[in-house]
């Protein structure tokens, strides 16, 4: 199971997912993912119980795969409490945890403070994992042998145990990832590089995933199923890794982002002005050399901004409509939730950005306007090439 701790200040619960209510004070929600996942254990551990006990009704073997995917969630949901409950024992807010088809994950409102908190809050969920798989493993020796509830108690240690196991490997964006991210952080003083090494080795993770699965479907050990769930995971792992990677790669360049200073100046237009003309004025007013180019925007009569050209929608417009075509025709209007102060900077920009996901944001000072952030300028400084101080 892959589980991914995600840094989110200032912004609300991201509902993926079915709302399932609080487990100690946290939100919880379940993916339709899950269910999916939930269906093809029924169908895969009946056929299992069909094997090896035949005697039983095909009805009560579905029945005890229920029941299965039941505690199986249920130990999720635990693994994952695990990692919620030590952030907040060390005064990180959570965000809200989400049960998906390869596991789960824990949001978080920022990131761990220190290496050691890292390392407690990545390595919770492994060992709540460990002792569930422990406890279960203890309740199948003292049950009769052969009966349902030794099987479900042994099916469920085996679970718990292979997630502890799993998660544990050192690389992102698995727990023991975390943990190799904040050995490398304690010792490098610097939590990107931990980024980048401990991704990688989460590719090396993902491609001997691969490998060992190919080993065990040539052994016949596992089936079909088995196999192409753990590719999946496999190749979760790949995504992840690389994700982080790139992380590694953007952190240091994220200090000089700032609000103000990527903000490109307006070229205003009144309201009602045919395309075509609007589009003369901007071309007259705009040269090569004159820096950053201005955003094209409309305002009302009183000069106030009431939208932005979209630059895509005019260039579709044929250029012998476009004297007939106003220039809201083809202007987007304004966006409260993606008005940004000039101020902001840094982590917090690129918060606030990928709280409300576009590709521009009016830039203010106080209730006055001071121009437009584009995404792709935010993109360009974080992916120079260069010293980032």
């Amino acid at each position: 199971m892959v589980e991914e701790q995600r840094a989110a200040p200032e912004r609300p619960v991201r509902n993926w997912g079915i709302p399932l209510g609080r487990v100690a004070g946290v939100p919880v929600f379940l993916t339709a993912s899950w269910l999916v996942l939930a269906v093809l254990i029924m169908i895969t551990y009946q056929g299992y119980l069909a094997v090896r006990r035949p005697e039983l009704p095909q009805s009560l073997a579905y029945l005890v795969g229920a029941g299965l995917v039941l505690s199986l969630l249920v130990s999720v949901l635990l693994h994952e409490l695990g990692h919620a409950l030590t952030a907040r024992r060390f005064g990180i807010g959570v965000r809200g945890i989400t049960l998906e088809l390869l596991g789960g994950y824990t949001e978080l409102d920022r990131d761990a403070p220190s290496p050691a908190v890292e390392l407690l809050v990545s390595l919770a969920g492994p060992a709540v994992s460990l002792v569930l798989g422990a406890v279960a493993a203890a309740a199948a020796a003292v049950l009769p042998d052969r009966t349902l509830l030794e099987e479900l108690a042994f099916q469920l240690a085996l679970s718990n145990l292979v997630v502890a196991a799993f998660n544990v490997l050192p690389g992102l964006p698995l727990d023991g990832g975390r943990a190799l991210r904040a050995g490398i952080w304690a010792l490098s003083r610097d939590r990107h590089l931990g980024d980048r090494v401990a991704g990688w080795v989460g590719r090396l993770v993902a491609v001997a995933s691969v490998v060992f699965v190919v080993l065990l479907v040539s052994a016949h050990v596992i089936t079909v199923f088995g196999a192409l769930l753990t590719v999946l995971v496999a190749l979760t792992l790949w995504t992840g890794a690389g994700q982080a990677i790139r992380a590694g790669r953007l952190g240091p360049r994220v200090p000089l982002l700032n609000a103000g200073q990527l903000a490109r100046p307006l070229f205003a237009v009144p309201s009602g002005t045919p395309l075509a003309e609007a589009q003369r004025r901007y071309a007259e007013a705009v040269t090569d050399d004159s820096g950053r180019e201005p955003v094209l925007a409309v305002v009302n009569s009183s000069g106030q901004l009431i939208g932005l050209v979209d630059e895509t929608a005019a260039a579709q417009v044929p250029a012998e409509r476009r004297p007939w075509i106003t220039l809201d025709a083809v202007a987007r209007s304004l966006d409260p939730g993606r008005i940004l102060p000039a101020e902001l900077s840094g982590h917090a920009l690129v918060e606030a950005v990928r709280a409300n996901p576009g590709s521009e944001y009016v830039v203010t000072v106080g209730e006055d306007v001071l121009g437009v952030l584009r995404v792709a300028d935010v993109v360009q400084v974080l992916e120079a090439r260069g010293p980032s101080r």
